[in-house]
């Protein structure tokens, strides 16, 4: 009895840990939907974090549970993970988001917890463990996703700029304020979709391993739904703030219609990864789509060198994550 009740406590401790991940995702995230719509003047911070937090929660429902299909189910053998991976993968993901918030570097919350589940699962079983279609699926829109931000955020923007090619600036300012609080909705409707699924699949992935839940489940508890979306609303309410001013105003001076169409790029990426179950970063997406719309203006519009270093964050999120995953995954045997 004692050793299924320690068991139990264990499987809680890690839920509280998945929930914290996921609330540091929205609160390291929460630039992402905001930094634009902050930064063009359409609404204050304190109102933003607000307006993206409610629209992170509604995506609950809006979307299917796709993405938390993969990392519950598409990622690693069945049979593998177990509690020690599990803490090791959080570990290893929660480990980069401190660090990447601490030096205000717009890193993937997602390819951070990717990384941590390959690096606990090599070290307990070999890469064998892994399957391969849905690692390389996500490796992929690494970067297909800010490829695809900057196509539809440039070809908007083209598009937007031949439409209003009569106007005057000024009204095109004051409708584009308005239809900015639309692309800013729309964009934290694909946040919360894409990225509280992400931590939906690995408590999922945790339940299943632990017996809680059955691997032939077509969905996982309720619970676990309801509680990752309000803990991605609530950390993008607290925001991240290191962040905000690099996304908004460091890659390329925005506004309110190049806020419109970088938002807009990035919801319809993010809602075609979400509905074809890819685990994709938002960050590399709407960084992605503001480097497009500044691009469309002219090359020197976009500070390419701070654009340079956010792509090395990218690359090293990964391996990092594994790495220190790894590490934790054989503290986790010697603690457990």
């Amino acid at each position: 009895m004692e050793t299924v009740q320690a068991a139990l406590w264990v499987v809680v401790l890690l839920v509280v840990l998945a929930l914290l991940f996921d609330f540091m995702n929205g609160f390291h995230d929460a630039a992402n939907s905001i930094a634009t719509v902050v930064s063009t003047g359409v609404l204050k911070p304190a109102q933003a974090v607000v307006f993206a937090a409610f629209f992170n929660v509604v995506a609950i429902f809006v979307f299917h549970l796709s993405v938390a299909a993969t990392v519950g189910k598409g990622i690693v053998q069945p049979g593998i993970v177990d509690t020690h991976v599990v803490f090791g993968a959080l570990v290893g993901a929660i480990a980069w988001n401190l660090i990447t918030w601490y030096y205000g570097i717009p890193s993937s919350s997602s390819h951070a917890l990717i990384g941590g589940i390959v690096g606990a699962v090599i070290s307990k079983a070999g890469s064998g463990a892994l399957i391969a279609s849905g690692i390389w699926k996500t490796v992929a829109f690494i970067f297909v996703s800010p490829l695809l931000g900057y196509l539809l955020g440039s070809l908007m923007m083209v598009l937007v700029a031949w439409i209003c090619r009569r106007a005057r600036p000024n009204k095109v300012d004051k409708w584009f304020r308005r239809l900015q609080l639309v692309s800013a909705g729309a964009y934290s409707l694909g946040h919360g979709g894409n990225d509280a699924q992400k931590t939906i699949g690995i408590i999922w992935l945790l339940l299943i391993a632990t017996g809680y839940a059955n691997v032939t489940d077509s969905a996982p508890p309720t619970w676990t739904i309801i509680s990752c979306y309000i803990a991605i609303g609530l950390g993008t309410m607290f925001g991240g703030w290191r962040i905000v001013k690099t996304m908004g105003q460091k890659i390329t001076k925005l506004k309110p219609v190049g806020g419109f169409c970088a938002e807009s790029g990035g919801a319809l990426t993010l809602f075609i990864a979400t509905a074809m179950g890819v685990p994709v970063s938002t960050t590399h997406t709407i960084t992605g789509a503001i480097v497009g719309v500044g691009s469309t203006q002219r090359a020197s519009a976009v500070r390419w060198g701070v654009a340079g270093n956010i792509i090395w964050a990218w690359v090293l999120t990964i391996p990092a994550s594994a790495f220190v995953a790894a590490i934790a995954y054989w503290i986790s045997l010697q603690i457990f």
